[in-house]
């Protein structure tokens, strides 16, 4: 069975930084595609940024682009999502999940099998 573990979110100020991790565990991950979404108070689920287990290609939100990176760690089978410059509408609970290695990106929620539980990120202004 697949679990998905998110930490490292917390309290920042606006311009910082911030660090998610994921663990992932329960199957061989080599043909996966992980994803990082967000969930802010009242709004819906939003894709964030997506890698290919394999060969690390990377795909970002316009939102995020050029300020958040995506990267993982085969050996540890860890996913991250290093955030900079944040803003305080970064502030959302953010999720990480793995889907089944489509033909293309994939970046809306039914597209994606396996979900963590969710960290918080919260930028104050």
């Amino acid at each position: 069975q697949v679990q998905l573990v998110e930490s490292g979110g917390g309290l920042v100020q606006a311009g910082g930084s911030l660090r998610l991790s994921c663990a992932a565990s329960g199957r061989t991950f080599s043909s996966y595609a992980m994803g990082w979404f967000r969930q802010a108070p009242g709004k819906e689920r939003e894709f964030v940024a997506n890698i290919r287990w394999s060969g690390g290609s990377t795909y970002y939100a316009d939102s995020v682009k050029g300020r958040f990176t995506i990267s993982n760690d085969n050996a540890k089978n860890m996913v991250y999502l290093q955030m900079n410059s944040l803003k305080p509408e970064d502030t959302a609970v953010y999720y990480c999940a793995a889907e089944l290695g489509r033909a293309y990106i994939a970046t809306r929620v039914y597209e994606y099998e396996y979900w963590g539980q969710g960290t918080q990120v919260t930028v104050s202004s």
